[in-house]
């Protein structure tokens, strides 16, 4: 039976509420009715602080990670590791990798995994960047932290015979991640320890 609305105000917020990933309708209801109770310029901040987010956010030019400046923090970081790139998929592998403080080189976000099933090719991805940065920048070793499903290590492989022409270590994360598991619902010890453990790619199949 479908949920009536007294206002229709009230049931528009709900249902923009219901779009975001996770939050089903009474959820988005008791939001709603929460933000009703705070103070006028609570919910005005509470929207000025997301339509700010969205106009002013950009993505740093090197890495592609979420950033308020055209060089993120961590790339501009003098004391990050600058001959040592961890590839990831998306902006929250990034802040898992963090999370273990076992990592101190720098990152590159390819923004999402080779997967024809939902027409994403390698060319939708910042492979061809990564590459770049490989020639220009001195990298010694490339780090593919990729989910371990059958599209991460579909990309994985992709990435390997695109670096393979140029003379650096290229590992992977050490398989303490269980296969078919997503990086970012891995606990922060088991990632923190794949990371320290990673091994040769040509190793990982074995």
């Amino acid at each position: 039976m479908s949920q009536l609305y007294s206002s229709s105000l009230l049931e528009n917020a709900v249902n923009e509420f219901a779009k975001l990933p996770g939050i089903g309708r009474k959820t988005a209801l008791r939001l709603v009715l929460h933000l009703l109770k705070q103070r006028e310029d609570e919910v005005e901040l509470f929207g000025k602080t997301f339509i700010r987010l969205r106009k002013e956010i950009i993505y740093c030019k090197k890495c592609h990670n979420i950033s308020d400046t055209e060089i993120c923090q961590i790339c501009a970081n003098p004391s990050r590791d600058e001959s040592t790139i961890c590839v990831v998929e998306n902006i929250k592998d990034v802040m898992s990798v963090e999370n273990t403080q076992q990592y101190r080189g720098l990152y590159h976000v390819l923004g999402g995994i080779i997967s024809p099933m939902d027409g994403v090719g390698p060319n939708d991805l910042e492979i061809e960047s990564l590459v770049k940065r490989v020639q220009e920048e001195g990298i010694k070793e490339v780090i593919l932290a990729l989910s371990t499903t059958m599209e991460g290590d579909t990309t994985n492989f992709y990435i390997f015979r695109k670096l393979s022409p140029f003379e650096l270590k290229i590992t992977t994360i050490a398989r303490g991640i269980a296969i078919g598991d997503e990086l970012e619902y891995a606990d922060e010890v088991t990632l923190g320890r794949s990371i320290v453990n990673r091994v040769e790619f040509t190793n990982s199949f074995k």
